[in-house]
């Protein structure tokens, strides 16, 4: 319930600048001539007992006398010239009410008759900015479903529409009416900002949010979700803008649990963008006095192409001579994984392939892959005789081929698997090949001579030997 009077309180913040209301002018004689017609009015109550309902109504210091008095006034005379004056003034008396409530039951009351108020200020001018902005940030602040933020976007919408055509009241300097203009603006701003990130509409979320910020870059409120758009919807271009106003929302967010998770959240975004932390705490620095990212740079890392990691992997200290780079090349090929090779074969540069594939091919590999099929066993005629083919196995080597289930190895046996050695298909197989071809895209290698690595079998138990007893 503190987060309603929070609420409450921080619009009447909004509109104190304009919420003192001027007395109308006195009441004149019917007989007196009216103003020039291009000259603006003055609201004028003509009824002297009118005038005095007003006047000793506003004039009333103590809140709920003021509620009673206003409530009684739009009552009696509701098509009275200062009805919106007056429904503006009932609406903050009750505010005022909120914050002196002793209990949630009163603070709901209050907080009930506050919004219903504000929407009878509309019903008497629909363009009313301090109903508006009251609207648009308590339907915001207390959201409690999607729906509430929907109206939310309305009212922020309406209040800047109405915002283009706002008339200086009587008795406002033009610095406070700036002001206020600027406030309220930051208000709908935020509301329609806020109204379109949960729609997950992210350039019209940016968009508006990024104005409320531009016009008050110390509200949380608005920097902490303007931040978060820009870090997980884009573009790529407001990466840093998105990270140092991360580092700014952490900066200014006073609870402490807070402030600690939105620091890591922000460092992880940060590390990620960056491919490392330094320079994280300088950023957190630079955001706790600076208001804007104006002049703020982070090095994007940019992770190396296949074709790079396959170059790194064959890198090799500087040889003497042409002999001595080959045999680090082959001692660095026969170092790789099958996933490393298929990198390389795949992605890296020609000269690359060329120098994994001389160390490969034709020579004899034992390695392990999981079973994508087996071919079924058939007959063949050698010699005159039918004998079983050899057999032949589509295997997945690489990691990502194995989640794929996508094979990348065809092995041709050098002869038939035996039926008590037959594997199964989406097993672990080992076995010893002979690459001797390879397709780079999609990869398969293709190796023949295949052969089945088996564990030794146990060397049976030596028999008890039964020596003849000693003669006596």
């Amino acid at each position: 319930m503190k987060k309603i009077v929070l609420a409450m309180l921080l619009v009447a913040a909004v509109s104190a600048v304009a919420q003192t209301a001027s007395a109308p002018a006195q009441p004149v004689p019917q007989q007196s001539p009216a103003p020039a017609p291009a000259a603006p009015q003055k609201k004028e109550i003509k009824d002297p007992a009118e005038y005095n309902a007003y006047v000793g109504a506003v004039q009333q210091t103590d809140a709920a006398a003021k509620v009673s008095g206003l409530e009684a006034f739009v009552t009696q005379y509701p098509n009275s010239v200062m009805k919106e004056d007056a429904l503006e003034l009932l609406m903050g008396a009750y505010q005022q009410l909120l914050s002196q409530a002793k209990t949630p039951d009163q603070q709901a009351l209050d907080q009930t008759k506050t919004l219903e108020t504000a929407k009878r200020v509309l019903q008497a001018n629909p363009n009313n900015l301090r109903a508006l902005a009251l609207l648009a940030y308590t339907k915001r602040i207390m959201a409690k479903t999607p729906q509430d933020l929907i109206e939310a976007g309305q009212y922020g919408e309406k209040g800047l529409q109405a915002l283009q055509t706002a008339q200086k009241p009587d008795g406002m300097s033009d610095a406070d009416f700036q002001k206020f203009k600027m406030q309220t603006g930051v208000v709908f701003n935020g509301a329609v900002g806020m109204s379109a990130y949960q729609s997950k509409d992210s350039a019209k979320a940016q968009q508006y949010l990024r104005a409320a910020v531009d016009a008050d870059p110390t509200d949380v409120n608005n920097i902490y979700p303007l931040a978060l758009s820009y870090l997980t919807a884009g573009p790529p271009e407001k990466a840093v803008d998105g990270l140092f106003f991360i580092a700014r929302a952490a900066n200014l967010i006073a609870d402490p649990k807070g402030k600690a998770d939105v620091t890591k959240f922000g460092k992880s975004k940060y590390v990620k963008y960056h491919n490392g932390e330094d320079g994280w705490s300088d950023l957190m620095a630079k955001a706790a006095t600076a208001t804007l990212p104006t002049g703020i740079t982070i090095t994007k890392y940019v992770p190396p192409t296949p074709a790079e990691q396959c170059s790194d992997r064959l890198k090799t200290e500087t040889p003497a001579d042409a002999g001595q780079l080959a045999e680090l090349t082959k001692k660095k090929v026969e170092g790789m994984s099958f996933a490393e090779w298929e990198l390389c074969l795949s992605e890296g540069t020609p000269a690359d392939a060329d120098k994994v594939w001389g160390v490969l091919k034709g020579k004899p590999l034992q390695m392990a892959a999981h079973i994508i099929s087996i071919e079924p066993p058939s007959k063949i005629t050698e010699h005159g005789k039918s004998v079983d083919a050899p057999t032949k196995l589509k295997l997945a080597g690489s990691s990502d081929d194995i989640d794929a289930k996508r094979a990348d190895i065809d092995l041709t046996m050098s002869a038939a698997i035996p039926a008590k050695q037959m594997p199964k298909e989406d097993t672990d197989f080992q076995f010893e090949g002979t690459p001797v071809s390879y397709v780079a895209k999609p990869f398969v290698m293709t190796m023949n001579e295949g052969a089945l690595l088996v564990k030794a079998a146990p060397k049976p138990a030596k028999p008890p030997v039964h020596k003849k007893p000693a003669p006596h």
